[in-house]
């Protein structure tokens, strides 16, 4: 079995940790990437990606954004924010998933040579992932728990997950999967309870988006509710929705199985 290949990309002068699958039989097949949650990165995606590109044929890539996992920190993660060039320091700004989508993301995949992507992006990774596929060619979109507009449930839960940093155990649990993870933490946490990102709301850009959609949601998701991927299909009306009873946040862990299977389906449903 093929074991995925990790390595470091510089993109605008920041060092990303990436991991590379090959693909499988069929060298047309396009190639997944996988964007990661607010507090995710490579190793919190685990085998899952491995997993699905063997089984679906294809190559596939998984990065880390800057100040996750081991790609470079953010500088001053909580001062002033400050922009040189392509390259920000400070806090994150409310424009923090549009600079992704339509900055960093398509940078790395032009120096990996990678045309029409599947993008498969979870929680912000899935709002990154239909920004970019407002502004660029892919070959399909698939998100898990995406954001479109902020719910006050949102704001919530991401007050309660400041609380386990600061006096619980999510500092320890979030650890291991980031070299610097108060750095990995405040530039999602402080960002999101800002007075400036609750205006965030992308819902007008989403009609522009041309490929195949599928949107994940679980039932139970204390991040965000079916008012989410509802406004995708409202906008992006090729959307194929997907609700999953007793599924928290995370539905490729949550239901591994019945994700990989949704997607798979997709996927050969446009081959077809």
């Amino acid at each position: 079995m093929l074991q995925p290949i990790t390595q470091t990309s510089t993109v605008h002068g920041v060092q990303l940790e990436t991991q590379s699958m090959a693909g499988g039989s069929a060298p047309s097949a396009p190639t997944l990437v996988f964007l990661h949650e607010g507090l995710g990165s490579v190793r919190m995606w685990r085998d899952w990606p491995l997993s699905l590109c063997q089984q679906l044929g294809c190559s596939g890539l998984v990065y880390s954004r800057q100040g996750y996992g081991q790609s470079d920190p953010v500088p001053n993660v909580r001062g002033p924010a400050v922009q040189e060039g392509q390259q920000r320091t400070g806090r994150l700004q409310p424009d923090y998933m549009h600079r992704e989508a339509l900055v960093v993301l398509p940078e790395l995949l032009r120096q990996r040579g990678i045309e029409k992507p599947v993008l498969l992006g979870h929680s912000d990774g899935g709002t990154i992932a239909l920004l970019h596929a407002a502004s660029f060619e892919v070959h399909a979109c698939i998100v898990m728990a995406p954001h479109v507009m902020v719910e006050d449930v949102s704001l919530q839960a991401i007050t309660l997950a400041r609380e386990a940093f600061e006096n619980g155990a999510l500092r320890d649990r979030l650890m291991p999967y980031h070299a610097n993870v108060d750095c990995a933490f405040w530039q999602w946490n402080d960002v999101w309870l800002s007075d400036a990102f609750r205006a965030f709301d992308i819902r007008q850009e989403l009609p522009r988006i041309q490929a195949p959609l599928l949107a994940i949601q679980g039932a139970n998701d204390p991040y965000g509710s079916m008012a989410q991927i509802d406004a995708i299909a409202a906008q992006a009306p090729q959307t194929q929705r997907l609700q999953l009873p007793a599924c928290g946040h995370s539905p490729h862990r949550d239901h591994p199985l019945l994700v990989t299977q949704a997607i798979i389906d997709f996927l050969h449903r446009l081959k077809a």
